[in-house]
């Protein structure tokens, strides 16, 4: 594994970390370790920028979602700096994944996101 692909790989990692931190002070240090203090994340259902604002979406999907978890799903794909991978949110029970997606995030030099462009590929009916 080359350090290019590590980079998008832990970059990922990061990602997913923050998604799935559910605690006020959890959330807040696992944004701050995955984005540069002025990344933004937009998506069909929100579009926001710098760490309060992705926290308060993290936070939304948790309160829609309770005991769900986003799980990586295929590998992450990158070039330059910029990484592309797909996700599934699973109920943490069950194993159900009612949501799933893929996004494409650009890196600084020290491999913060600064964007996310998300893409919903399956969404249940009403949410």
């Amino acid at each position: 594994m080359s350090a290019t692909t590590d980079r998008y790989e832990n970059a990922v990692a990061r990602y997913f970390e923050a998604w799935n931190a559910r605690e006020p002070e959890a959330l807040a240090g696992a944004v701050a370790a995955a984005w540069a203090v002025d990344g933004g994340y937009t998506d069909p259902l929100a579009d926001v920028r710098g760490h309060e604002g992705i926290a308060a979406v993290v936070s939304a999907a948790h309160a829609q979602f309770p005991g769900f978890a986003f799980r990586l799903t295929g590998r992450v794909d990158g070039h330059h700096d910029t990484a592309r991978f797909s996700w599934e949110l699973v109920h943490e029970a069950d194993g159900s994944a009612p949501v799933a997606g893929s996004d494409v995030v650009t890196l600084d030099a020290d491999g913060r996101i600064t964007s996310v462009l998300g893409f919903l590929d399956r969404v249940p009916a009403g949410a």
